[in-house]
């Protein structure tokens, strides 16, 4: 069985719970849901779901990189919306983030988001991929 490692970084805010931001096991980095917050305040940023996903995206862009990953080598993401009318914003930001890459994923409106954030985004990846 492999090792499973704890994944910290500065770059991303730090859990607010029992939780780790992310975990590797393997090859295979599993991120916690990554919210809009400011790593350096741990406030959410202010602003849309458009400046709240590239708020995300770069949350979990560091915690991809201090696990030997990166967004070219997510494989999964599941993005979960306040508001699925928020859809269209966020994907284009989405898009951004990815470019022609293209994992799976996955999109869901939950009921409510920790801090009544708009967007939170989980990921899968292969670590030197």
């Amino acid at each position: 069985m492999a090792e499973l490692r704890r994944v910290e970084t500065e770059r991303a805010p730090a859990a607010i719970g029992p939780y780790s931001q992310a975990i590797v096991g393997g090859d295979l980095v599993f991120t916690a849901g990554q919210i809009a917050l400011d790593p350096t305040t741990m406030q959410v940023v202010e602003g849309d779901v458009a400046a709240q996903t590239a708020r995300v995206m770069e949350n979990l862009k560091a915690v991809l990189e201090s696990a030997g990953a990166s967004l070219s080598s997510v494989v999964k993401t599941t993005v979960f919306l306040a508001d699925m009318n928020d859809f269209a914003a966020m994907n284009e930001v989405y898009g951004r983030y990815f470019g022609d890459h293209r994992p799976a994923r996955s999109t869901v409106q939950a009921a409510r988001l920790p801090r009544d954030v708009k967007v939170e985004i989980e990921a899968v990846a292969v670590r030197g991929a």
